[in-house]
């Protein structure tokens, strides 16, 4: 673990401005802005948020070489890590990808049509490939652990999620490389920088999602797993 990380008593606006990559993540937490000269604690008792919770997603979030220590992670309410994640879905789904894909609408309009086929087919593919990976954690894995959580039995384990855990920022620095490379010189740098910095955005905050997933998910699982398998 690192010593750099957010604690309590901080001010919730002192920590936002320190890494402006977690304002997306105050409404997906259930919570709004304006926190004043409120601590996270004073935020997060607002809003009854549990803060150790809001804690450690910051700090995943904000520092990549921060691994939370096994007490932490099964100190989570289960419940609460499944709603942010599910959260960040639609966020992804609705806001963050729509967005983009008028970018890059907007981009391939004065291509040729059948550049502008394969471009926007391209995109659409990576839509659809999110979608269901999303679709799969929702309706397979999250399903699972809630039953395993209340102590339902399954043949299901969270191994199968790793090894079916595919990885949904590779098809995103395949669009930059086209972006960057590929794309006919009449486009606009303006508009190349526009999307490139949205997708930059998009990339970074998936990659911490997949943090969460792997640093707090999987190992609070494995941890109910085993406790599971040693009372049998």
């Amino acid at each position: 673990m690192t010593e750099r990380q957010f604690f309590p008593q901080m001010k919730m606006a002192d920590i936002i401005n320190s890494n402006l990559a977690l304002a997306p993540l105050i409404p997906r937490l259930d919570m709004d802005f304006g926190f004043g000269d409120k601590t996270i604690k004073q935020t997060c008792d607002m809003y009854n948020n549990d803060c150790y919770f809001v804690l450690l997603i910051f700090n995943v979030y904000s520092f990549p070489e921060y691994f939370p220590q096994e007490s932490e992670i099964r100190t989570i309410k289960m419940d609460n890590l499944l709603s942010f994640l599910t959260s960040s879905h639609k966020y992804y789904l609705l806001q963050r990808l729509p967005h983009i894909g008028e970018h890059w609408n907007k981009i391939t309009q004065n291509m040729g049509m059948s550049q502008q086929n394969v471009l926007r087919h391209f995109f659409e593919e990576y839509q659809n490939e999110v979608a269901n990976h999303f679709e799969y954690e929702e309706q397979i894995v999250f399903p699972y652990i809630k039953g395993l959580c209340n102590g339902n039995t399954s043949t299901y384990n969270i191994h199968q999620f790793e090894k079916n855990h595919s990885n949904i920022e590779d098809k995103l620095s395949d669009i930059i490389h086209i972006v960057i490379k590929y794309l006919p010189k009449e486009i606009p740098s303006e508009d190349r920088i526009s999307i490139l910095e949205d997708i930059a955005i998009l990339q970074k905050d998936i990659n911490r999602h997949a943090l969460i997933e792997n640093k707090i998910l999987i190992p609070f699982v494995e941890f109910i797993e085993n406790q599971k398998h040693e009372t049998l």
